[in-house]
C-alpha cells in the first residue's frame, strides 16, 4: 500500500509541475542543435529529487548528508533550467554536493588520492548523464536499467536500504509515461539528467565500497563510452567542448540516420542491460582476473562498434549531400 500511495502522490506531483510549467512557460525551445521539433515542457524530471524527498520522509530519514547534496545541485540545475547560471557556480556546487556524497558513502576513511580519483569520475559521471539527455525516452529508460541491476545486487549482497532505489524506480516511472513517447509531454531538463545521475552515483559508491569491485562503474559504460569519445572526437576537430552540440552517437542515429527517438533509446537500454548482465554474472562467478579480461573485452568491443557505427553514418551522410 505505501508503494501505491508514493505512485499516486508522484503522478500527482508530476502532473502539477507541467500545469505550472505550461503557465510559466518553462519549456525547451527548438533550436539548430536540437533533436526534437516542438516546444516541450521543460524540467519534467524534477519528479526525481521529489521521489528522493519522499523516502527520506518515510523510510526513517536516512542518507542527509546525501539529500542535501541531492537538494544543492537540484536546485542550481532547476535555476539553470529557468535562467542560465554562472558555469563556475554550477561547477562549485557540483564539487561540494560529491564531496558530501563521498561523505555519506563513508569515502572520507580512504586515502587522499582515492577521495580525489572519486570525486573526479563523479563529476565526470555527472556531465556524462546531463550530455546524454537529448532525445526522448533515453534518460527514463537507462536509468531503470541501472536501477534494475542495482536491485539485483542489492538481492545479492545488501549494500543500501532497498527503499531507496524503489523510490527512485517509481519517479523513473512516472516520467517514463510522459517521456517515454514519440511526442514527448515533457523533457527532463538539466534538474532530472544531473539528479538522476547523482541519484544513481550514490548506490553505486555504497555497492563498490562495499565488494571493492571497481568494474560496477561498468554500470554507467554506455553513457560514459558515448560520452567519453564524443568529448574526443570533438577535441581532435580542436571545438570548444563546453559548447552545446549534437555529435553523440546518439544524436547522429536519431538525426542523421533517421532512426526513431525510441528506436534509440530502446537500442542504449539493451546495450547497457546486456553490459551489466556480464559484469553481475561475472562477478559472481569468475576469478578477478577474468572479470577485467571480460571488462576490457566488453569495452573494446564497445568502442569498436562506437567507431563503426559514428564513421558509417558521417559518410552516408556526406554522400547523400553531394
Amino acid at each position: 500500500m505505501i508503494y501505491a500511495f508514493i505512485f499516486v502522490f508522484l503522478l500527482l506531483a508530476e502532473l502539477a509541475y507541467l500545469k505550472i510549467a505550461d503557465a510559466k512557460n518553462i519549456i525547451d525551445k527548438p533550436n539548430q542543435r536540437s533533436s526534437h521539433s516542438e516546444v516541450t515542457v521543460r524540467g519534467g524530471g524534477i519528479i526525481f529529487p521529489i521521489s528522493m524527498l519522499v523516502y527520506f520522509g518515510l523510510f526513517g530519514f536516512q542518507y542527509p548528508w546525501f539529500l542535501l547534496a541531492l537538494m544543492l545541485i537540484s536546485m542550481i540545475s532547476f535555476a539553470d533550467d529557468l535562467k542560465h547560471q554562472p558555469r563556475r557556480l554550477r561547477l562549485a556546487l557540483h564539487i561540494i554536493a560529491i564531496l558530501l556524497t563521498l561523505y555519506q558513502a563513508q569515502y572520507f576513511t580512504l586515502s587522499w588520492f582515492w577521495i580525489v580519483a572519486a570525486l573526479v569520475i563523479c563529476i565526470a559521471l555527472l556531465n556524462a548523464y546531463n550530455f546524454m539527455d537529448g532525445i526522448n525516452g533515453i534518460t527514463c529508460s537507462y536509468a531503470l536499467v541501472v536501477i534494475a541491476s542495482l536491485l539485483v545486487l542489492e538481492k545479492l549482497n545488501p549494500f543500501i536500504d532497498i527503499n531507496y532505489l524503489y523510490c527512485l524506480a517509481v519517479g523513473a516511472i512516472i516520467f517514463a509515461w510522459f517521456n517515454f513517447r514519440n511526442k514527448a509531454r515533457c523533457f527532463a531538463g538539466d534538474v532530472g539528467s544531473i539528479s538522476m545521475a547523482l541519484a544513481l552515483i550514490f548506490p553505486s559508491l555504497l555497492l563498490i565500497g562495499k565488494t571493492n569491485h571497481l568494474l560496477f562503474i561498468g554500470l554507467f559504460g554506455v553513457y560514459g563510452i558515448d560520452a567519453g569519445l564524443t568529448i574526443l572526437h570533438r577535441l581532435w576537430k580542436r571545438e570548444n567542448i563546453t559548447e552545446a552540440h549534437r555529435q553523440h552517437l546518439f544524436q547522429y542515429l536519431a538525426n542523421e540516420a533517421g532512426w526513431s527517438h525510441l528506436q534509440v533509446s530502446l537500442l542504449y537500454m539493451g546495450i547497457q542491460l546486456l553490459l551489466s548482465t556480464m559484469l553481475i554474472y561475472s562477478w559472481k562467478i569468475c576469478t578477478v582476473r577474468e572479470q577485467w579480461l571480460i571488462a576490457v573485452s566488453a569495452f573494446v568491443l564497445l568502442v569498436a562498434i562506437y567507431v563503426w557505427a559514428k564513421i558509417s553514418i558521417l559518410k552516408r551522410a556526406t554522400n547523400n549531400n553531394k
